[in-house]
């Protein structure tokens, strides 16, 4: 049964214009990631969307560090260790402390953790085929996700902001007059 969609709504976020691109972005997350528990549950799988990146890195290429799958996912070492815990607890990855640096932990899958993989394996096969069909549509969406990553790995959005404040301040002070304050 396909689920129906509530009748259309003013977009909120839009008036916020660009300010509201990370609002956007995690709702377009959500979505993505409400569809795919959907296509998991449908083939009979539990499986979390947020997994997928840390188990298709152990899959994919065996045991890894968390900072060595941070670093390769472009996210947080702090993400890695929330989905690591997430995992730990699904009995689908086990870790132990690296030989040479006890501080560290090597992840790898579990024997259920490869079954698992096995298994999306099959859908993520049609994932692609369905994404790059989105993508399509969309008028090539990735290529602008992926400028908009270079842009923000270029200059971050705080540095921009602090920058903008900073002339900000410049103007006022060359003009005379401190936020309500008058010169002479």
């Amino acid at each position: 049964m396909t689920k129906t969609k509530p009748p259309a709504r003013p977009d909120a976020t839009k008036r916020h214009g660009a300010a509201a691109i990370g609002g956007r972005l995690r709702r377009l997350s959500e979505r993505i990631d409400e569809d795919c528990a959907r296509i998991y549950a449908y083939h009979g799988i539990v499986f979390e969307q947020r997994w997928l990146g840390v188990m298709s890195q152990l899959g994919g290429h065996g045991a890894q560090s968390v900072g060595a799958l941070a670093a390769s996912l472009g996210i947080s070492h702090a993400s890695v260790s929330e989905t690591r815990k997430s995992l730990e607890r699904a009995g689908l990855i086990v870790s132990k402390p690296d030989m040479h640096d006890g501080r560290i932990s090597i992840l790898r899958l579990s024997a259920s953790g490869r079954r698992l993989f096995a298994r999306i394996t099959r859908i993520l096969e049609s994932l692609r085929a369905v994404s790059a069909e989105i993508n399509a549509d969309a008028g090539g969406a990735l290529d602008a996700l992926d400028r908009l990553d270079a842009t923000l790995n270029s200059r971050s959005l705080y540095d921009r902001f602090k920058a903008l404040q900073l002339r900000s301040q410049s103007c006022e002070i060359r003009g005379g007059a401190i936020r309500g304050q008058s010169s002479g």
